[in-house]
């Protein structure tokens, strides 16, 4: 993963290039830039490493728009294809005219089709592109040659008949009753039968463990846990009664929990503890005694799958040397895993025995899953009630059946199901994330095709028709749709308010009604009207209106906010008493007053730079200030109002004007002792633009300056500027023509890129710098003698000085695009751009160590510093670590690590227990934010959609919560003289070419046979 924009767009633009390449011109390298990429797409995720291989040297990359038929029902295939981006619709018809082709499913990212070219069948139903996209091809013949070489990886990969239920080896993995014969799959295919296709099926229970085998990798688990209690705390495993019956050899839940909180720094609550005992539970490696489904952290019994044997043979003193070694590596795994058991352990509760905090969890997850992006909070909180989990362990298991009653809506957690149709046999493979079934909930059609298991071990949520139906009803009952001229202009919806006492005790209403969309004029009314006029304004209130004040830029700039403010601020009732008039106008005045108060805390240093704003402020503060003399009640608002007014108008003070100047490209690593000054859109910054002979010119410019405005400081040094282009180069070498109208483009640069100037027609004899290529000998000589401790602390104090720079204001203007507010994002594009440098520090150390058994401490010693950071709550340093020793050109030395599992559940249910202050990790919160952006529109019928302004806010809310405590260095290392691994730190030397490092990691382990 690479951090959000700063890298990304060469880095994609660098694959496609190799798959562009005719398969013989692809170099090995070329092979592991398009492996790296291919190995994050769910299609691939379980393809063995070698076939994957073939597939980078023979695969091709298309893109499509909307709209474009890939192929008709009827047509004899050429190609196989996997969705990389985007989705496409299988449309099946029963006629011969394509006209009365109806959609069954929607083909998501991660979804592969086409297999029917192994045998020339016709194709089975019309795919067309929904949106963009993005696909991988591979050719008929390459695919048969594939299919030839690697038939024993692809049979269980692939969708019958050309999969594990043609062979009847394999039929063992599937039930006697809910499978498919291969023969009948084959009959249907020749001729459209009525005899049902498969048999009916009975409902599963839900079994006890997740997997029927324990997997290796937790077998080990279990195994080091066992032996490591055994030689540190052996009184945890002994015979044990209860109710006069023995229970041998067990130990009690509340016990494991407090022992692996010993453990571990990783390990930061009780919750996470249970979620990573309920992996072991999962697998069968732990047993409860009386085999229940779920660990508790209770005064329960629970038995390792060891101790399970009447001679359960005890660790040697080697075994137990092993295990010590080995056991923060397992607590780290264990700790990335568990929050998928725990998520698991609470779904499969029955609803009604489901927690508050249960029913939170399953929300957040809920906002993840892109099939439930359109529909609201409530519809989604309501959700996270009625849920149920799903799984089923065997291949070739019938969900439903073409023709039968839909009663339920399915969405994919883990696992695959093909879509089967009478007469057609498959026509596509769902995955995971994907969903089917919902059609039933909506109408009373029956089933139009059939869902069968593609592999093993399955698992789903579903959403009963009964339910869903229910909370739809309840929803638009509750609401309330306020129109002028017959066009609705506010859209409300009536939540329960919860029964909370005020401060006079007094019980609160028992329902709220709360925004979902509405005109920007009708929101702003709406808050200003529903606004409670309390000494002390609870938290609550509070977020609704910070949701307005953070997200009205996107639809309601300061230059219509301000007027629209101040008109308000001086409106007059024109009927009633003249008391109530009074009353009115002075209530009225003083919500103005606390709005334009918490607008004013948010933005704080940027009104500085919105001319329109400070006009406003000070002809506001005008207004407020002269009804004092009037209006008594307003003025215990005024001095607050005078030192926002104060501080906003002052001009920066001698040391942040000394900043301005320093700003030379951005080079972080300085030593001065002084606090770390925000980047401002104001500030100047001293920047070298370099030119086709590579020799550069100095240009000093505002940070948030336009491209167009680049060009023109250009144009004055070298005294012509005719036909200039300003070119993003990386040091791969990719380069990217900058758009006239983009801003703030210095921060947004790769770890090593740089700008460069020429005209047009001599953009493609551009190359990178020397300098770009990054170091040729590794650090470890000088960072080895340095403790993992005192580098992850360094790094922690460091990345909280760019973290908290970030105004929370620039993750709007990233995931909205800067160029639409003509802002700057450069705090925040700098912390992303550490979080990159920190990932290539690692793969770059690793690369350049030559020697095996120094790679091999270098990379425990980057385990350790993770574990560090996340022991200092420095979750952006820690995923970045995980990540760097994740990459390819590491993750391929396999004497050296095994690929670790990258849960970003882990890190949002970790950072949900976490106390501030935390450093979050910013490029998960960035895809979060673009998840709910793209997945939503920002106008619906054209009101402003507030129900998505609510969940980004809560998102960016985030980053407040993390700062909400200010960040105390550890006094007992800071008090050391650490100058030289503050330094160290501060002035990574990476290399962040791909290729290079790539190819670095074949001379030191050259691709075996």
């Amino acid at each position: 993963m690479v951090a959000a924009h700063t890298s990304h767009s060469s880095s994609s633009g660098e694959w496609i290039a190799c798959l562009d390449k005719r398969p013989l011109e692809r170099s090995s390298e070329d092979v592991d830039i398009i492996f790296t990429r291919l190995k994050e797409v769910k299609a691939f995720e379980k393809f063995h490493p070698n076939l994957l291989q073939q597939i980078c040297l023979c695969g091709y990359y298309e893109n499509l728009e909307k709209g474009i038929t890939l192929f008709r029902q009827g047509d004899i295939g050429t190609n196989w294809y996997a969705v990389l981006t985007g989705s496409l619709d299988v449309k099946v018809s029963d006629t011969s005219n394509h006209q009365d082709a109806v959609t069954i499913c929607t083909l998501g990212i991660g979804t592969a089709f086409g297999e029917s070219i192994l045998d020339n069948t016709p194709r089975h139903a019309t795919i067309v592109t929904r949106e963009y996209s993005e696909l991988l091809r591979i050719e008929q013949k390459d695919f048969k040659a594939l299919w030839e070489k690697y038939r024993q990886y692809m049979s269980g990969l692939l969708t019958p008949p050309y999969g594990v239920m043609e062979t009847g080896s394999n039929n063992d993995r599937m039930p006697d009753k809910d499978s498919m014969s291969s023969g009948a799959l084959c009959q249907v295919s020749k001729n459209c039968s009525k005899t049902p296709l498969i048999e009916p099926h009975i409902p599963h229970r839900p079994t006890k463990t997740i997997t029927q085998v324990p997997s290796e990798k937790i077998l080990r688990a279990g195994k080091i846990l066992r032996n490591t209690i055994l030689s540190r705390a052996p009184h945890m495993i002994r015979d044990r009664k209860y109710h006069l019956k023995t229970y041998r050899q067990c130990c009690v839940g509340t016990e494991l929990v407090d022992w692996m909180m010993q453990q571990s720094t990783c390990v930061h609550s009780r919750t996470q503890a249970v979620g990573m005992w309920q992996v072991l539970l999962e697998e069968g490696v732990l047993n409860h005694v009386d085999q229940e489904h779920h660990f508790q952290d209770k005064y329960l019994f629970y038995r390792f799958l060891d101790d399970e044997r009447e001679d359960a043979p005890l660790p040697t003193e080697e075994e137990k040397k092993e295990c010590d070694e080995e056991l923060q590596d397992t607590m780290l795994l264990l700790s990335q895993i568990g929050p998928d058991a725990h998520m698991r352990m609470i779904l499969r509760k029955p609803p009604g025995q489901r927690t508050v905090d249960d029913l939170e969890i399953i929300y957040e997850e809920l906002l993840h899953i892109k099939a439930l992006s359109h529909l609201s909070t409530t519809v989604k909180r309501e959700l996270a009630g009625v849920l149920i989990f799903e799984s089923h362990p065997k291949a070739g298991t019938v969900l439903f059946n073409q023709g039968e009653e839909g009663t339920s809506w399915y969405i994919i957690l883990k696992g695959s199901v093909n879509v089967v149709i009478y007469g057609k046999g498959v026509v596509c493979t769902l995955h995971e994330g994907d969903d089917f079934g919902k059609l039933a909930l909506v109408n009373d059609a029956p089933r139009a095709a059939s869902i069968v298991l593609r592999e093993d071990n399955c698992h789903f949520l579903r959403v009963d028709k009964e339910d869903f139906n229910r909370i739809l009803r309840d929803v638009e009952a509750n609401t309330v749709r306020l129109k002028e001229h017959d066009q609705d202009v506010l859209v409300l919806e009536k939540i329960p308010a919860g029964n909370r006492v005020s401060n006079q005790g007094n019980s609160q209403p028992q329902h709220k009604y709360i925004v979902m969309s509405g005109t920007p004029e009708k929101i702003l009314e709406h808050f200003l009207e529903t606004m409670r006029l309390e000494a002390t304004l609870n938290e609550a209130t509070d977020s609704v209106l910070n949701d307005f004040i953070m997200m009205h830029c996107v639809f309601m700039p300061n230059s219509q906010l301000c007027p629209a403010l101040m008109a308000h601020y001086h409106a007059q009732p024109s009927q009633g008493t003249e008391q109530e008039k009074m009353d009115y106008a002075l209530n009225n005045k003083r919500r103005v007053i606390r709005l334009v108060l918490q607008w004013a805390a948010l933005y704080g240093d940027l009104l500085q730079e919105d001319e329109a704003a400070m006009a406003f402020l000070e002809e506001f503060y005008v207004s407020v200030s002269d009804d004092t003399r009037m209006i008594a009640a307003l003025k215990e608002q005024l001095p607050e109002l005078e030192k926002i007014v104060k501080q906003v108008s002052e001009e920066p003070k001698a040391p942040q004007k000394k900043h301005k100047v320093l700003l030379q490209l951005f080079n972080t690593s300085d030593d001065r002792a002084q606090k770390r000054q925000p980047i401002r859109g104001s500030d100047e910054v001293l920047f070298k633009v370099y030119c086709i002979d590579q020799t550069y010119t100095t240009i000093r410019v505002p940070v948030s300056s336009s491209v167009k405005e680049v060009i023109s400081a250009v144009a004055d040094k070298l005294g012509s500027g005719e036909g200039l282009i300003i070119v993003k180069m990386s040091s791969g070498g990719e380069k990217v023509v900058l758009k006239p109208h983009d801003v703030s483009v210095f921060t947004t640069l790769s770890v090593n890129g740089r700008l460069f100037a020429c005209p047009r027609d001599q953009f493609d004899s551009l190359a990178p710098l020397p300098e770009q290529e990054g170091p040729s000998a590794g650090t470890v000589g000088t960072f080895e003698l340095m403790s993992s401790k005192d580098l992850a602390h360094q790094m922690t104090i460091y990345d909280w000085e760019l973290f908290n720079c970030v105004h929370e204001l620039e993750l709007i203007y990233h995931t909205f695009g800067r160029h639409n507010f003509k802002k700057t994002t450069a705090n925040l594009d700098l912390f992303l751009r550490r979080f990159n440098e920190i990932q290539f520090w690692v793969v770059t150390e690793i690369c350049l160590c030559s020697q095996l058994s120094k790679r091999v401490q270098l990379l425990k010693k980057y385990i350790k510093i993770a574990a560090h950071c996340k022991e200092y709550k420095n979750l952006n340093s820690f995923f970045a670590i995980i990540m760097g020793l994740s990459n390819v050109a590491v993750s391929r030395l396999s004497l050296t690590w095994e690929d670790p599992s990258r849960n970003h559940r882990a890190y949002r249910l970790t950072v949900a227990k976490l106390d501030p202050p935390i450093i979050p990790f910013m490029p998960l919160l960035i895809k979060d934010m673009t998840f709910t952006h793209e997945g939503n529109k920002t106008f619906t019928d054209n009101l402003v959609n507030f129900e998505k302004m609510r969940m980004i806010a809560n998102t960016v809310r985030t980053v407040k919560f993390c700062r909400s405590q200010s960040f105390n260095p550890d006094a007992a290392l800071t008090n050391k003289n650490h100058q030289d691994v503050r330094s160290y730190v501060r002035q990574l030397n990476v290399i962040d070419n791909q290729r290079t490092l790539s190819q670095m990691s074949h001379r030191l382990e050259p691709r075996r046979a």
